[in-house]
Formats: C-alpha cells, sequence, structure tokens
C-alpha cells in the first residue's frame, strides 16, 4: 500500500508530531511504502510570510500545489492528514478529493469545533462552541492564542468549510480517539454522519511490567497549568499526607516548588526524560492523572497501563474514557481534591485491590493500546476507504455522473 501522510508541524513540537512519525514507521515496519509531506510553522517568520499565512488559511493555494504535485508523482493509495493548520490548509481535501484519493483525517484536537481547540480557554471548559457554525462569542474572548485576530482566523477557516461541507463531503473518515470525542464531534456543527467516525486510540510502545511491589508514592507527569488539575492535586496532598511525586514544567511550576518546600510529603522531580519517567511509573503505586479540561486523549495514562500501574483519573476527557473505574483505575469528580484523596487511601490501604488493578491495567495495554493491535486498525480503516472509494468511482462512472465535485 503506498501512504501519503500530510502533517503541519507547529512551532514547538506537540503530541500530534509524536503520532505522526509513530504511526508512519508502523506502517513502514509492515512492508507498506509511505511518503510525507510536512510544512513547519517555524518556517513562518517574515510579516510577509505571516500575512500569507493568515490570509491562507481558509484555502492555502501554495500548499494545494505542493499537495497537487505530490500526488502526481507519488500516486498514493491513501492519504492521511493529521493536521493542516494553519499552512497547509482545508485545501488539501480539495486537492485530493479532485484526484479521486480517500483521505482520513485524525482528529488530535478539537480545533474544526472549537477555535482554542481545547474545549477550554479562560479558564473555563466551553463545551457551547460544539453546535455553533462561527462561534463569534470565542472571538471577543480570544479563545485562541489570546488573540482577538487569530481566534477569527481559527473561526473563519473552520465555519467557512463547515457552510461549504468540506468536513462532510471531502473526507472519507475522520478517526477519533476516543468514544467520547467521537461523540462530540458526530454531535457537533460539522454535521458528520456516523460512517464518517471510526475510533482508534494512540499507542506506545511496550514499557515492560513494573516492580510487583511498588514504593509507596503517587505520581504525577505532564504540564504544570492549571487546566491540567495541579492545583487540586497540590491541596489533595496537602489535606491527607501521602506521599506525591511531580515530574513537569510549566506555569505552575512556582507553585509545585512552594508546596514541596512546605509539605515534605511533596516531592517535585522537574523536566526528567523519558527513561527516568518510565523508572518512576514501574515502582509507583499509582499515576494520578487530575485533568480538568476535556483531553484529547492521555498518553501517560496508557504508559502507565503498560508498566502495569493503575490509574486514578478525574471523569473528564480521556481520563475517563481511557481509565475504567474499579476496574484498572479510579474515577473522581474534577476538581473535588476530598475525592481524590478518597480514591488514594482506597489504593493504599488494600493490596488486593492494587495487585488486581495492575493486572487489569496491563491487560488494558494488552488488548488495545500495543503497536499491533494499532497497525490492525490502521490497515482496517485505510482498506475499508480505498475499497468504498473504488465502489464509488465504478457506480458513478456506469451511470456518467462526474467523478470529483
Amino acid at each position: 500500500m503506498r501512504i501519503l501522510l500530510v502533517h503541519n508541524h507547529y512551532k514547538i513540537s506537540a503530541g500530534e508530531d509524536t503520532v505522526f512519525y509513530a504511526e508512519a514507521a508502523l506502517m513502514e515496519e509492515h512492508g507498506h511504502q509511505v511518503e510525507m509531506l510536512t510544512l513547519s510553522n517555524n518556517d513562518v517568520n517574515t510579516i510577509s510570510e505571516k500575512l500569507g499565512a493568515a490570509l491562507g488559511v481558509v484555502y492555502n493555494t501554495k500548499s494545494a500545489k505542493l499537495v497537487e504535485e505530490k500526488l502526481l508523482t507519488y500516486k498514493p493509495d491513501v492519504v492521511h492528514v493529521h493536521n493542516f493548520f494553519p499552512l497547509i490548509s482545508p485545501a488539501v481535501f480539495y486537492v485530493v478529493q479532485k484526484h479521486q484519493v480517500p483521505v482520513v483525517m485524525t482528529l488530535h484536537n478539537f480545533r474544526l469545533i472549537c477555535p482554542s481547540s481545547y474545549l477550554h480557554y479562560n479558564g473555563q471548559v466551553h463545551m457551547e462552541n460544539i453546535h455553533k457554525v462561527f462561534p463569534w462569542k470565542a472571538i471577543r474572548d480570544k479563545a485562541y492564542r489570546n488573540s482577538f485576530t487569530e481566534t477569527a482566523s481559527v473561526v473563519l477557516a473552520t465555519g467557512v468549510h463547515k457552510l461549504l461541507g468540506t468536513w462532510r463531503e471531502r473526507v472519507d473518515r475522520f478517526i477519533a480517539l476516543t468514544p467520547g470525542a467521537s461523540e462530540l464531534f458526530l454531535n457537533s456543527s460539522l454535521k458528520l454522519s456516523p460512517q464518517q467516525l471510526v475510533v482508534k486510540p494512540n499507542f506506545t510502545a511496550d514499557l515492560g511490567l513494573g516492580a510487583g511491589s511498588r514504593a509507596p508514592y503517587f505520581l504525577y507527569v505532564g504540564r504544570l497549568s492549571p487546566e491540567k488539575g495541579v492545583e487540586t492535586l497540590l491541596r489533595a496532598a496537602a489535606d491527607y499526607p501521602f506521599k506525591l511525586k511531580i515530574i513537569g514544567d510549566g506555569s505552575l511550576k512556582y507553585m509545585v516548588e512552594e508546596y514541596a518546600g512546605r509539605f515534605a510529603n511533596i516531592e517535585y522531580l522537574g523536566y526528567q526524560k523519558r527513561d527516568r519517567v518510565v523508572q518512576e511509573l514501574k515502582l509507583s503505586t499509582a499515576l494520578i492523572f487530575p485533568s480538568e479540561w476535556p483531553e484529547m486523549f492521555g498518553m501517560s495514562v496508557i504508559e502507565a497501563f503498560s508498566t502495569g500501574t493503575p490509574v486514578i483519573a478525574s471523569k473528564i476527557g480521556g481520563g475517563e474514557q481511557l481509565v475504567q473505574d474499579g476496574v484498572n483505575g479510579f474515577h473522581y469528580s474534577p476538581g473535588k481534591a476530598e475525592e481524590l484523596v478518597a480514591k488514594v487511601k482506597l489504593l493504599e490501604q488494600d493490596n488486593t485491590l492494587w495487585n488486581q488493578f495492575s493486572k487489569n491495567a496491563r491487560n488494558s495495554y494488552e488488548d488495545n493500546y500495543t503497536a499491533e493491535v494499532n497497525y490492525q486498525l490502521l490497515l482496517r480503516i485505510y482498506e475499508d476507504v480505498i475499497r468504498n472509494r473504488k465502489t464509488r468511482v465504478q457506480s458513478q462512472t456506469a451511470v456518467g455522473e462526474p467523478l470529483s465535485t
């Protein structure tokens, strides 16, 4: 199979980049031919370049030409778009359809239905944008990068293509990372059909089982920012002195350092490389995933599962979707430090329960989040859209309909 992967890199490397290259390597390892078409926001530096990028968010003619050239020279069986914003633009979907190549897009974030891309800004969750073609209020609130103009750019780019039917008519399949995310997109202003959405989670390498007998501490790994629930986590550890290790960096770094200085049970390890993170995961009693916004996924959760480490997650977004309450971890209400403390106590005091959770966490990984499981899911998606597109082209040819719109 000949696969063309399309991706717009952000200025700062993000999780989407990791998934993009991981899936490329996965398909190549299984004998498929993979070509990449990438652009980077780091290439936009001058005022004229920034102006051109802003004007091209709806349809970038330069990017359209690049896509067309790649289609003509490489002749892929399927195109998989990971991120088109802002430089590639939705032009990619029009050019690909013109050449009758099936196209898949992974929904790594919520940008198509919320300009912030997170369903969260200004310290609050904003679900109201999901159903709006043009969420004008989000512009006033400077939802994207705290900017009127940049938010307006996103609202315009996504809204115009909602009206044009781009998302409904020119993307063969959208990949959602969890069933919950799929449901949000299905019931949104995108007006997608159920057949357009398929759930395929991300995957992670097998990190290996951790110690059978764990050290008596809980672990947080991630960005230190308000929406991640770090303040709730700190309050919980201050109210009940369970041993807590924190790995990460971000805007709340100094708050974490302050709490670590005041409370002997809180240890701040700062930013750590992956090897150290894995080591801490394998020794910890449980990972705490306290996010207070609807994260699309949660890579640290499935990494914990890989090591047989249970997860205590807030009941929202990816954490709620990945963690099965009472099976491989616990849920608690977002922002409720007292509920988090109650779950911590249960795992501290019941070793039999911990052993069962640990076993189930590893089973969750093996059943859902290995590279091989992910390969089979992705291959099935590609084969399905290729088959459906061939059938559609054949039927249109038979009745004399135009082959592209």
